[in-house]
């Protein structure tokens, strides 16, 4: 179970200028409860794994505070991406275990009837902070109704060295895809190559696969959800990314949502596409060398390709509460409760813009501006695609996700197992499987 230390956050808030605004959320601002908690009540919590410290510290602390306004205890129990997935799963198909789970992406249309209708408290967040994104909407309702509250989402960047790209002979990330292969061979060639994941990870594997696929026009379905993953879009991506693949660090191809970050921490890539985590990490280091470090990670947008227009995806997070639990009330208190401003706007400080905000009115959080790395990453939700377009997301477009049937097409292509075309006949088949049609 996670605990909270909070001389330790408040040490990294005042570094990240946000102490000030911490100051200001005082428990009587958020104190008038929306949802009577049901007497005794208790909840657990399952969520995925911080990659930043601030996240972790921040959300213990305002849990915390919601412990001793309410008397109701919360357990919070942080499982890798990989994790919580399956955990969730086997909640839903038992009947039992944590009241409620923040997990990722749309795993949770996999299982819509065993989730609680929390319309009214979408309605009220919504209403009372600016209105939800378009994002949101789409990973929040299922068939009208909303069975689930969008926490914020993590986008990816180009997360890169600055005196390596120089060193390699340019002034920035090109924006273009020749481009920015062009620059991935260069840091190839100075023994500085970039690195992407290609294995099961949720996050970082998916993004840059889709990101890929979208820019040159490709998408796994059609509007009306028919499979249309095996274009000549989807194989002039695949083309694409087995010659980027080429100027990756050796071993991208078991790579999980971690693995990025440590070998950019440790000096092995130059670039990669991730959320500022990396940047977090090293400039909160007490390591003299990662101090270094974080002075020379900069952070540009994802490249266009012949769409010619940007486009990205990112990694929602959606919280939803089971139907089993015996503290409905409760456990929409405790999600209205962190999502009010008092409580949003340190946690999304603490996160240094790892977390995007779900709802329009957080875009004015004064951490966005406080460190130009940040801003690359406020526009997140407001921007996306989810990972299903360009239909509309279900327990086929989850299916098709936890299958991996993006990323495993790259992985084929990159590692010779496939020839692009091969590549994506297989994957069409696979995501036919999942639409069954």
């Amino acid at each position: 179970m996670t605990s909270y230390n909070r001389r330790r956050f408040l040490q990294s808030a005042s570094a990240l200028g946000v102490a000030g605004q911490l100051l200001r959320s005082g428990p009587a601002q958020s104190a008038v409860s929306k949802w009577e908690p049901e007497k005794g009540a208790s909840l657990r919590l399952l969520r995925w794994k911080r990659f930043a410290q601030g996240d972790e510290d921040q959300f213990m602390a305002n849990t915390r505070r919601f412990t001793e306004l309410t008397g109701v205890e919360v357990r919070v129990d942080s499982e890798n991406f990989a994790e919580v997935r399956p955990k969730a799963a086997v909640a839903a198909n038992v009947g039992a275990g944590p009241d409620i789970i923040i997990a990722t992406n749309e795993d949770h249309f996999q299982y819509p009837n065993q989730l609680l209708d929390v319309t009214d408290l979408a309605e009220y967040l919504g209403q009372k902070y600016g209105g939800w994104y378009d994002a949101s909407r789409d990973f929040g309702m299922f068939q009208g109704k909303w069975f689930a509250i969008p926490t914020g989402a993590s986008g990816g960047a180009i997360v890169h060295r600055k005196s390596m790209i120089a060193a390699a002979g340019f002034d920035s990330i090109p924006q273009d895809f020749p481009g920015f292969l062009k620059l991935c061979k260069a840091l190839k060639a100075r023994s500085k190559p970039p690195g992407l994941a290609l294995g099961h990870a949720t996050g970082d594997a998916n993004g840059w696969t889709h990101w890929l696929v979208w820019g040159f026009g490709g998408r796994l379905v059609n509007e009306d959800n028919s499979v249309a993953i095996n274009s000549k879009e989807t194989i002039a991506a695949l083309e694409y990314g087995k010659e980027l693949y080429q100027t990756f660090l050796p071993g991208t191809l078991s790579w999980l949502d971690p693995s990025n970050n440590k070998a950019f921490l440790a000096g092995e890539i130059s670039l990669t596409m991730n959320g500022i985590s990396i940047y977090y990490a090293a400039k909160n280091s007490t390591d003299p060398n990662m101090k270094t470090m974080a002075a020379d990670i900069q952070h540009d947008f994802l490249p266009i390709g012949p769409i010619g227009k940007r486009v990205t995806g990112a990694l929602m997070f959606p919280a939803f509460i089971f139907k089993y639990s015996k503290y409905p009330n409760a456990a929409k208190e405790y999600l209205r409760f962190m999502m009010e401003r008092e409580q949003y706007e340190p946690w999304q400080a603490a996160c240094i813009g790892y977390v995007s905000q779900p709802l329009r009115a957080y875009e004015s959080n004064p951490m966005w501006t406080s460190d130009p790395q940040h801003a690359f990453y406020r526009e997140v939700v407001k921007t996306m695609r989810h990972d299903g377009y360009a239909g509309k997301l279900g327990q086929a477009s989850a299916a098709a996700m936890a299958d991996f049937v993006v990323v495993d097409m790259f992985a084929e292509v990159c590692s010779g197992q496939q020839t692009p075309k091969e590549a994506a006949q297989r994957a069409e088949t696979r995501a036919r499987r999942h639409y069954r049609m």
